[in-house]
């Protein structure tokens, strides 16, 4: 039994939610998302709460049970609040600049790294600190991804780009491992 599946999700005031045949389409204050229909489930929206109920109990409709009412549920969490992630960039002389919708790292490489910004996705740099916010969470994540992938942080100093609550695991070096 799904028990994520089987919560309704609340819909809060300024979110309108339409039931399509093919897509939920969700429209806020943030901007609008759209998250695909499973056939195998029933959709509907009541007492401003949206409630997805199965049409049988095979394994895949059991699957697919929570994972699109998780779905559904980061649309309407996305075009109310949003989502952001936030990065830190460690290491002497390593700095992040936004120009527009262009992301500047200098992250020791011979040549600063530039990195386009998709629609919908806005990036703020303070000090050594990156935050990116959008509505659409797997997006969000991806991009913050990608940043992190130019320069991932190595664990004998800690330097390179890292999540704000990532712990890095730390070696000791050449001279630490012998006694």
């Amino acid at each position: 039994m799904s028990r994520i599946g089987k919560q309704p999700i609340p819909i809060p005031s300024g979110v309108e939610v339409k039931i399509g045949n093919d897509v939920v389409e969700v429209k806020g204050p943030k901007g609008a998302l759209t998250t695909p229909v499973c056939s195998v489930l029933s959709y509907e929206v009541a007492d401003g709460k949206v409630v997805i109920t199965r049409l049988d109990e095979t394994r895949q409709t059991r699957a697919q049970h929570g994972l699109r009412r998780t779905l559904l549920a980061n649309c309407i969490e996305g075009v109310s609040k949003g989502f952001s992630k936030t990065l830190e960039v460690v290491g002497v002389g390593y700095k992040v600049a936004v120009k527009g919708d262009v992301v500047d790292l200098s992250v020791g490489y011979s040549h600063p790294v530039l990195i386009d910004l998709p629609a919908g996705i806005s990036a703020k740099a303070e000090g050594n600190k990156l935050t990116i916010s959008g509505v659409d969470k797997e997006l969000v994540g991806e991009v913050a991804a990608q940043m992190r992938r130019v320069r991932k942080p190595e664990p004998y100093k800690g330097k390179g780009i890292k999540y704000d609550n990532e712990q890095i695991r730390r070696k000791a070096g050449k001279s630490g491992g012998k006694k």
